[in-house]
């Protein structure tokens, strides 16, 4: 049999607080609080409350980590041009956008944001760009729309979908100047998920013109493909991630508008059921990756401030080791 030591190379240490960086498998007793701790991994996802935005809000944007997320725009009463950046704990105030709108598209990091389209009195074209403190005007998009789809940097950054009315397949890349136009989408749809890059993209999910679509594409750059379909149909709902390694959560589920918690993980190929948002809500933001996703705003009876945080399964774990 193995010893610790010739497994990982080092005794278990005896120290008077937590090391800040374990690696997964390191043992270490805790002198203060007299235990013996390792560093293992979740065996499935988990969401957990985070703090609150300050303005309750829906058909929001969202972008950037965890612990570093930008939310931008969306409606309450009326449409907002408010917002918040998150660090992992709360949520503090930004510069507002130039243009108050809702359902629009968001890429990029929250000190290097893009948000484009949306709706004001009538869908709009245009685009902001956020420097971590204000927004400046950028390009603005060949065709204006509403409940599009966003991924991306600032940069190098994609829209696509959304509506018009009618519902688009039109696809729009963005270089950090100007938009032109990309590969369509097979299946027109708004108020649907999307993640990844401008080269490597994912739509998911939303409305045709006559019915919520369970759909997923894939973009690489020049075209989209047929990927697996998600296996709740939903529109209206979050993602993050990237094109191999997705999350969908919230939305509505067909026929009836009520809110969903339902969240599914998608590999490259499939998506597969993983565990569901504490609080059901359409309309709502994502950012972040798969195993650290991060969902804001929305709606559940009414426009909610409530902020989850997903940690995926395989994620890092501190745990006790207990005698028996």
């Amino acid at each position: 049999m193995s010893t610790y030591t010739q497994l990982f190379g080092k005794q278990v240490t005896f120290v008077t607080s937590d090391p800040s960086n374990p690696t997964v498998g390191q043992m270490w007793y805790n002198s203060t609080s007299k235990v013996l701790k390792f560093l293992g991994t979740t065996t499935s996802g988990a969401w957990a409350a985070g703090g609150n935005l300050g303005t309750a809000r829906r058909y929001l944007a969202g972008c950037g980590t965890q612990t570093s997320g930008l939310a931008f725009g969306g409606t309450t009463t009326a449409n907002s041009a408010s917002t918040e950046e998150y660090d992992g704990t709360s949520w503090t105030g930004g510069g507002n956008l130039g243009t108050a709108r809702a359902f629009l598209g968001g890429a990029g990091t929250q000190t290097s944001a893009l948000g484009f389209g949306g709706y004001t009195t009538t869908p709009v074209a245009s685009t902001e760009e956020y420097d971590g403190t204000s927004w400046t005007s950028g390009g603005n998009m060949g065709t204006a729309r509403y409940g599009l789809g966003g991924a991306g940097t600032q940069t190098s950054a994609l829209g696509f979908g959304g509506s018009v009315p009618p519902v688009l397949t039109a696809t729009e890349e963005y270089d950090g100047t100007s938009w032109t136009s990309g590969g369509n989408l097979a299946t027109a749809r708004f108020y649907l998920g999307s993640a990844g890059t401008q080269t490597s993209a994912l739509a998911f999910g939303g409305a045709t013109a006559t019915a919520p679509t369970t759909a997923t594409e894939e973009y690489d750059g020049t075209s989209w493909t047929s990927g697996g379909n998600l296996g709740t149909t939903r529109r209206a709902l979050g993602g993050a991630g990237t094109q191999t390694l997705a999350l969908a959560f919230g939305g509505s589920v067909p026929p009836s508008t009520t809110p969903s918690a339902a969240t599914e993980a998608y590999n490259g190929t499939s998506w597969t059921a993983d565990t569901a948002m504490s609080t059901a809500r359409n309309s709502l933001a994502g950012a972040g990756t798969q195993p650290a996703a991060l969902a804001f705003g929305g709606f559940t009876t009414a426009v909610s401030a409530a902020t989850e945080e997903f940690t995926g399964a395989g994620a890092p774990v501190t745990k006790t080791v207990t005698a028996s």
